[in-house]
């Protein structure tokens, strides 16, 4: 991928090949361009706690493909329905700068499901916040969905 490919490419397209994301062993970059959210019983670091959610992880796994489909300028970029794990790319309005969205659907220890969601940029030192933003957003609308 190039920088000019990037940004001149529409939705996913113009990017590196996606794989899935191991969040167990997820190290976030120095850079403060990202946002990690994760459940409470997941011992490593987080910005953000979820919430366990009253639902099955198959049911969970389907509502967060539908919520992710009613933002604004957010495409698909991969899908493993076997790891219940998605990716999609939200491109910024004026500049076209695509981030990436990571959304992961866990079973609960205790029934219910639990969710990591990840979203970062792919240029940039920092992101005035857009991240943080954007995982507040997603949540609450899983929240309202679920």
């Amino acid at each position: 991928m190039t920088s000019i490919t990037a940004l001149l490419s529409r939705g996913a397209a113009g990017l590196e090949e996606a794989r899935p994301l191991e969040f167990a062993s997820l190290v976030l970059p120095r850079s403060p361009n990202t946002c990690l959210a994760t459940p409470g019983w997941h011992p490593g670091f987080k910005h953000l706690e979820t919430p366990i959610y009253p639902v099955s992880t198959a049911r969970l796994f389907e509502v967060l493909g539908r919520v992710a489909g009613e933002f604004p300028r957010t495409y698909p970029r991969a899908n493993w329905p076997e790891r219940l794990q998605a990716q999609w790319v939200e491109r910024s309005q004026i500049v076209n700068y695509p981030d990436i969205i990571v959304a992961e659907v866990v079973a609960a220890p205790n029934g219910g499901a639990g969710l990591f969601l990840y979203s970062h940029s792919l240029f940039g030192w920092s992101d005035m916040g857009v991240n943080r933003a954007r995982v507040d957003r997603w949540l609450a609308a899983l929240m309202r969905a679920a």
